[in-house]
């Protein structure tokens, strides 16, 4: 029709093009206002399931009357401490619930009656083959879970009396694959201490042999890593995440197989920095390579849940055994 028009002269060309670019601007909302309906029932559903979420009650929770955590050289004590994982059902979000399918098998005990001391200022080595138990013993130590049986205590006092938030901050953890945020180096290190200053941080990462690379970078601390880190290496990661930790100088130390990934010029100086991290610290060191922990002060050998050996690295090597087996394995006496 609109061609008709502008052919027969009763309208411009011009005229024509603007009103098809004006119905064409008024269809797009036109059909978005159909569609309305449907967006806010979709929002209503994903609103319920996120204060679903919100108001879910932690497992996890401070007894009334908590104590705040207060000590530099803890020691620390494992008592016939049992644990079982719990179970979906427990932990699931209601609408969740009518859609999981039931578990056809029970998780049995993880961990089945382990005592053990962590006397202060001593590095106490976990290993043992997978699903051991020994991720779950740094899990319990800051109560992400709490023990279904028996008692963890630091200085005589059931962690379960102290207040959640005391108890974190006397512990610093240091993973297998440390996450870094997409952010600068100086903001993932103040991550552990808001106000630590420029000198507090250069110290930190001194120690945790990382300065030098820090400095050689055109913006230094100021520095973007990526998105989990990923512009740096593996052993920069960890190193810097040392560094993080030196910053909080926390009281008690978990390692978590924090040099199984790395070669062996980047594992050396994850050594060293781990050796300046742990001097003077109540530490739980979880290795799979036996040389990282020939110096440790005890070395715990778990199998099952239990631990089947303990000991020094010499003492466990000529008792035979699980350890025994494990250090042949690797053939670290080459």
């Amino acid at each position: 029709l609109g061609g008709h028009l502008a052919i027969s002269g009763s309208m411009t060309v011009g005229g024509l093009i603007a009103i098809t670019t004006l119905l064409a601007r008024l269809y797009g909302p036109l059909t978005a206002l159909s569609s309305v309906r449907v967006d806010v029932m979709g929002a209503l559903v994903s609103f319920e399931r996120v204060f679903e979420v919100l108001d879910l009650q932690p497992m996890v929770k401070d007894r009334a009357n908590s104590q705040i955590l207060s000590t530099s050289n803890p020691r620390i004590e494992f008592k016939d401490v049992r644990f079982t994982y719990p179970k979906a059902s427990d932990i699931s979000l209601a609408s969740l619930e009518l859609v999981a399918k039931q578990e056809s098998v029970e998780s049995g005990e993880i961990l089945k009656g382990i005592s053990f001391v962590v006397e202060p200022g001593s590095i106490t080595a976990l290993v043992g083959p997978s699903g051991a138990g020994k991720t779950t013993i740094s899990a319990l130590l800051p109560r992400l879970y709490d023990v279904t049986g028996g008692s963890i205590t630091v200085d005589g006092i059931d962690i379960r009396d102290v207040t959640g938030e005391s108890l974190r901050k006397s512990i610093g953890v240091v993973l297998q694959d440390s996450h870094l945020f997409h952010d600068t180096i100086s903001a993932n290190l103040r991550y552990a201490k808001p106000s630590a200053t420029f000198d507090e941080m250069r110290t930190a990462c001194q120690a945790a042999q990382i300065w030098e690379l820090i400095e050689s970078l055109p913006n230094g601390l100021e520095t973007m890593v990526g998105d989990r880190g990923h512009r740096l290496s593996g052993g920069e990661k960890q190193r810097l995440a040392i560094a993080r930790l030196l910053l909080k100088s926390p009281s008690i130390v978990i390692l978590d197989e924090a040099t199984s990934n790395l070669d062996s010029e980047n594992e050396a100086l994850v050594q060293a920095a781990l050796k300046e991290a742990l001097k003077g610290r109540t530490s739980i060191v979880i290795a799979h390579r036996l040389s990282t922990i020939k110096e440790a002060d005890q070395i715990l050998v778990l199998n099952e849940g239990l631990i089947e050996q303990r000991g020094r690295h010499d003492e466990l090597v000529e008792a035979g055994g699980l350890y025994n087996e494990l250090y042949q394995r690797q053939d670290l006496s080459l």
